[in-house]
């Protein structure tokens, strides 16, 4: 619980905010500099800022819709864009 208490600000974040915090949180990681502790806690923030971005591009493309058109060209509703 004590990691969700920790992690509890990433629901704020617009998915650029927890993209930028994951890019640092990998750079870091990447460095080696971090002690073996302090590796593990900003792994487990990067599967949540991770968790959190899929689920904000999920809901961005769930509203992504194509515009249909009649046959003489005018729009006439929208669908979903993968919708075949």
């Amino acid at each position: 619980m004590e990691a969700e208490q920790l992690n509890e600000d990433i629901k704020a974040m617009s998915f650029e905010q927890a993209l930028d915090a994951l890019e640092r949180i990998v750079d870091d990681l990447e460095r080696g500099e971090v002690p073996l502790d302090q590796s593990i806690k900003i792994y487990e923030r990067g599967e949540a800022l991770k968790a959190h971005c899929d689920r904000l591009l999920k809901a961005a493309e769930d509203k992504v819709e194509k515009i249909r058109l009649s046959r003489d060209g005018k729009p006439v509703g929208t669908e979903p864009l993968d919708a075949e």
